[in-house]
């Protein structure tokens, strides 16, 4: 079974020009360009750019700079867009290549703490400096935001050379970022939904959620609304769709799910690389 699914999703890799064709193996980081946008810290709001995929840069009023997930090179990316200049903290979700990305180059470039589960963080090979390995329940300090890492429902494994099977990378996460005098968001990682979203609403109250709605590999439109219902949130990101042919889910399904659900919840699509202001 293990087989079949990695097969099935390098064959998909490899349709997009084999960007990723291994986990653990991802392409190159581009050079950033020259022009540097204006900061968050700057317009005195948080702000959040999809760089495509599960892939965003987060940036808080306080100035932190936050990538999650950051698979910069996957074939939604915005072409030709500057990559961070400066980062504070990387979060991983789990070990899947999709998702680790170009993790490790962005930390070694802009020295940025990088955070994910407790096994994961070990297979990477980090400096112990930039390594913070934790799980489900952990909380930290990054400028004006808080991390909170919760629980996601899906599988993580890692594998840094392409010939060796890969490794268990320990438990995928979810993350909520608490913002100081902002919104406080949920990136839900690979997950479907599951009834522990109802304690995220009750413990941390997030008002932006980042979902997926691809579905084969995590839910799709109609999960995704029942994640609507279950964390309150007033506005959902969907992500992780249409960057492979098995990730049919869309965004306007699932506004069509939350009309079914009576929802009042605002469907925000923004295209890669294009921030947003909340």
């Amino acid at each position: 079974m293990r087989t079949k699914l990695m097969a099935v999703v390098a064959g998909a890799a490899m349709a997009f020009g084999g960007t990723a064709a291994a986990q653990g193996t991802p392409a190159p980081v581009k050079p950033a360009a020259t022009t540097k946008a204006p900061t968050a810290a700057a317009r005195g709001k948080a702000e959040v750019t999809w760089w495509g995929h599960a892939a965003f840069v987060i940036r808080s009023p306080g100035g932190a700079v936050i990538a999650i997930d950051p698979w910069l090179t996957n074939p939604k990316a915005p072409k030709g867009a500057a990559q961070p200049e400066a980062l504070d903290a990387i979060l991983l979700t789990h070990g899947h290549f999709d998702h680790v990305g170009e993790a490790k180059a962005l930390a070694e470039k802009t020295g940025a703490k990088v955070y994910g589960s407790f096994e994961l963080i070990n297979l990477l090979g980090l400096p112990e400096a930039q390594a913070v390995g934790a799980n489900a329940g952990g909380t930290f300090r990054v400028k004006d935001v808080t991390l909170h890492l919760v629980e996601a429902v899906h599988s993580s494994s890692y594998a840094a050379d392409p010939k060796s099977p890969a490794q268990y990378a320990g438990a995928p996460l979810g993350y909520v970022l608490k913002i100081d005098k902002g919104p406080t968001l949920y990136h839900a990682g690979d997950t479907g939904a599951f009834e522990g979203m109802s304690l995220i609403a009750t413990q941390f109250k997030p008002t932006v959620a980042l979902l997926p709605v691809g579905g084969h590999f995590t839910m799709g439109p109609a999960e995704a609304a029942q994640a609507v219902r279950l964390l309150k949130v007033k506005s959902v990101i969907p992500m992780h769709y249409g960057t492979f042919p098995l990730l049919q889910g869309t965004p306007d399904a699932l506004t069509g799910e939350l009309k079914k659900l009576r929802s009042t919840a605002r469907v925000v699509t923004p295209e890669p690389g294009v921030t947003t202001a909340l």
